[in-house]
């Protein structure tokens, strides 16, 4: 199961009216005022006594050098050798404290597959969730929260 934004946390920030003039949005890529960079990652938290993990599609800001390289090997076979690249999370998930500028690696996988984010070992909760693994009855509990509030 996955749970997700379509877009980063800073294209709501623009006005709905500005938004095709100050930003490219893809299904995998965002490009903001030509300044701000963004890739679709997938957060895996691991589920105990599961073999699936829990997904959260999960956006980040990468430097523009790292957002052209992805690009550039986006069709290319054993991408996933490319070396990690040093991200921001900009996905509002539902934690407290928010998650937005969380530090994060973003590891390339092979070709069909989006990218990993691995958040730096911190206290946050999400930190800890990607960390330990959560049960099921806690996913079930996002599923819930984030289909009733419309979060995530």
């Amino acid at each position: 199961m996955s749970l997700g934004s379509p877009a980063p946390a800073a294209w709501f920030d623009i006005p709905e009216a500005d938004r095709d003039e100050r930003a490219a949005l893809s299904s995998d890529q965002c490009i903001i005022d030509d300044e701000h960079f963004f890739l679709l990652g997938q957060l895996h938290i691991p589920v105990l006594n599961s073999d699936q993990p829990f997904t959260w599609l999960t956006w980040v800001s990468v430097s523009e050098a790292s957002f052209c390289r992805a690009s550039d090997l986006w069709h290319t076979k054993g991408r996933e050798s490319e070396p990690p690249y040093f991200a921001w999370v900009q996905s509002a998930l539902p934690y407290l404290p928010g998650t937005l500028n969380l530090k994060a690696a973003l590891r390339t996988q092979p070709l069909g597959e989006r990218p990993l984010v691995q958040l730096e070992p911190s206290e946050h909760p999400l930190a800890l969730e990607q960390h330990n693994g959560i049960t099921m009855a806690r996913v079930q509990e996002i599923v819930e929260r984030s289909l009733h509030f419309g979060a995530a």
